[in-house]
């Protein structure tokens, strides 16, 4: 059961609205060096989606700023007070992660809405939100920022949603890179299960398929690292033979995404040739997994992507598959008419490492 009134109240599959969309135009204010890949044109990319959106008459609120209580489920204090120093002032954090005068209030921006559409999700009032921020967070480990990232978005809103009292939740990283930060503030944890489709090797290193947890939290952890070069069929193959089952035997009260696009074939940084549909059909598939499990309450946060152009359309296509109506027929993947067999050659390295923990 929900502890927090706000979290308690009657959900109704019929009377719940479909999407809310969490931004704020304030996420450009994060400014990032000359030819930096995480560029305040993002936001503007993000920006156009929204007023898309907007004029079909979907909800956007503005974010509330994450608290220190907040922050400090997942992060040292010791960490914060260090990001906190940043505010007014440009710095560099790690060969690839800066901040500008106003990063530390837009990053408070980015992990609060990340926090406004699990509080939305779990009120009842929609039966999903995507927040759409800038700087993303997967990276972000609990004492360090890196890979552009300084709050961990998704792991925010992920113990936000336990502190409420969600007995399990899920997250699906489709991010071209690991979720390192997202992985290990959760690897000891059996009531939040992390689930990774990332190229690999590359940065950041992390992300192996014998990485599955520690402690309580061993085969919690699930890894399906993917080859370079993979496609959409690769990606339909390990969603059906590995990330589904785990997801519905797992049974969360909550699916959070972290909705990286970099994995599109047109992203500079990833080398993945995802189209545009895939990432529609991924959110279709977890759809059905959030009505079966958890009464459809899922949450998508936005982490990567690089080319502006495939951003906004992958953006758009995501809300769209979870604004669509709920269809119960299986979901059709496009094809890319690329012959793969990354997919398969992923499931079978994993499904060994995972076969004392779920049913594969």
């Amino acid at each position: 059961m929900l502890g927090n009134p706000r979290m308690n109240l009657t959900y109704n599959s019929q009377t719940a609205m479909a999407v809310i969309l969490i931004h704020s135009e304030r996420f450009v204010e994060h400014q990032t060096p000359p030819g930096h890949p995480e560029r305040p044109e993002r936001a503007e990319a993000m920006d156009a989606v929204a007023q898309k959106w907007r004029e079909r008459g979907t909800e956007i609120v503005a974010p509330r700023a994450a608290t220190t209580e907040q922050l400090a489920r997942v992060h040292d204090e010791a960490y914060l007070r260090r990001i906190a120093a940043t505010a007014g002032k440009a710095s560099q954090l790690d060969p690839d992660t800066y901040t500008s005068p106003e990063s530390h209030d837009v990053a408070l921006l980015a992990a609060g809405a990340a926090i406004d559409a699990v509080e939305r999700v779990m009120g009842g009032s929609h039966r999903a939100a995507v927040a759409m921020v800038r700087p993303p967070g997967h990276h972000a480990e609990r004492d360090r920022a890196m890979g552009f990232c300084l709050y961990n978005n998704v792991a925010v809103a992920a113990a936000h949603a336990r502190a409420q009292g969600a007995a399990r939740v899920a997250i699906v990283d489709y991010d071209v890179h690991h979720g390192n930060g997202t992985q290990h503030i959760f690897d000891a944890d059996p009531h939040v299960l992390y689930v990774s489709t990332h190229q690999f090797p590359y940065y950041p290193g992390t992300g192996a398929a014998d990485e599955i947890g520690r402690g309580a939290g061993r085969g919690f952890t699930v890894n399906v690292p993917l080859e370079v070069g993979a496609c959409d069929e690769d990606y339909q193959t390990v969603f059906a033979r590995i990330v589904l089952p785990v997801l519905r035997q797992f049974g969360p009260d909550l699916i959070v995404v972290s909705a990286g696009f970099d994995a599109h074939e047109r992203d500079p940084l990833g080398g993945m040739r995802l189209s545009t549909g895939a990432f529609a059909a991924m959110t279709r598939e977890l759809r059905l997994v959030a009505d079966e499990c958890c009464r459809g309450r899922i949450v998508s946060v936005t982490e990567g992507g690089y080319n502006l152009q495939a951003l906004a359309a992958s953006l758009d296509a995501v809300i769209d598959a979870h604004a669509a109506p709920a269809n119960v027929s299986p979901v059709a993947w496009p094809s890319s008419g690329i012959g793969s067999t990354r997919g398969t050659a992923a499931v079978t390295e994993v499904r060994p490492l995972l076969a004392g923990f779920w049913t594969l």
